[in-house]
């Protein structure tokens, strides 16, 4: 498993990480399978939100964050050998956005308590908030590194603008930025490639400019959630009918690097420059396996230029 830096820390994670968004019905054994295969895998950076699980039976908010806590039941040791991350800040009743000192602060506390943990590694604010007041974000983030709740935060689908609000009153480090990202959906890359083109649907700027390159700048780490969705929450491609001559070229590419298309796939994001993490949100072990083998794929560039045509992407 390879390893990127993460943010401006000394710290070095690996570019693929587990989540743990779809374990809300899984069984402790389940959850414990899981856990090992991706533990085998090399892959020890573990992804969580308050929100996961909220409209489960019974469950609620922090539903995902304490079934992974009660079936893994981590000793102090293997607590310290992992990292746990989770995200804040989006409210389901009535549905929206809220990054106040109070709400930043009483979830980051509940997670803790979720967790059965004393300390989050990393912190983001899931979605931005067109209501947020950088100092309140800025208190609250304060307030967790002082009493060592907290010990790295970051944003998920943040634009780069709104990044920089932020900085109006953070002091600390924006380690990541989590946003969705595969190879078919990929504009924060593929506009970048058709700027100033007419005509084109990439050359469309729809990140606030230059998302990925502002990360690259300020020492950010991108992880990119659902890698293999064709679009927003409308299945992925891999099989899909939609995408034929990129399925052709996932094979292809398979077959000559001996792992599944599900691999080269992740080794597509993980091949750029930026050091970028892959987020699973699969809860098969095989499947994770297979997934992780991306790590390390070097990927040539026509191959990695082939990929993103293939998924219907402009290479002017």
């Amino acid at each position: 498993m390879k390893s990127v830096p993460f943010g401006t820390t000394q710290q070095q994670v690996p570019n693929v990480a587990a989540g743990m968004m779809r374990i809300a019905d899984s069984t402790d054994e389940q959850i414990r399978t899981l856990y090992t295969a991706a533990r085998e895998c090399g892959i020890d950076f573990f992804d969580h939100a308050d929100l996961y699980g909220f409209n489960h039976p019974g469950g609620g908010r922090h539903w995902c964050e304490r079934r992974f806590a009660e079936a893994l039941r981590l000793s102090a040791s293997e607590r310290e050998q992992i990292t746990l991350q989770t995200k804040t800040g989006i409210v389901a009743d009535p549905w929206g956005y809220d990054q106040s000192y109070e709400h930043i602060v009483t979830s980051a506390e509940e997670s803790l308590e979720a967790l059965g943990t004393d300390y989050l590694d990393v912190l983001l604010l899931h979605r931005p908030d067109a209501l947020v007041e950088p100092e309140e974000v800025a208190r609250a983030f304060d307030h967790l590194e002082t009493t060592g709740k907290v010990r790295a935060f970051g944003v998920s689908n943040h634009t780069p603008r709104q990044i920089d609000l932020l900085k109006t009153a953070v002091t600390q480090p924006i380690v990541a930025n989590q946003v969705q990202l595969s190879v078919t959906h990929s504009t924060l890359i593929a506009q970048g490639l058709s700027a100033n083109m007419i005509g084109f649907d990439d050359s469309i700027t729809r990140d606030g400019g230059g998302l990925l390159d502002h990360a690259r700048v300020h020492g950010i780490t991108v992880q990119a959630w659902s890698p293999f969705q064709k679009g927003f929450q409308d299945g992925v491609f891999l099989d899909s009918p939609d995408h034929p001559e990129l399925n052709a070229q996932l094979k292809r590419l398979g077959a000559k690097y001996g792992v599944e298309p599900m691999a080269i796939a992740v080794a597509w994001i993980t091949r750029h420059p930026a050091g970028m993490q892959v987020v699973l949100g699969t809860i098969t072990p095989q499947r994770v396996i297979d997934a992780a083998q991306g790590s390390e794929i070097p990927l040539t560039r026509g191959e990695w230029y082939g990929l993103i045509q293939a998924a219907g992407h402009q290479v002017p």
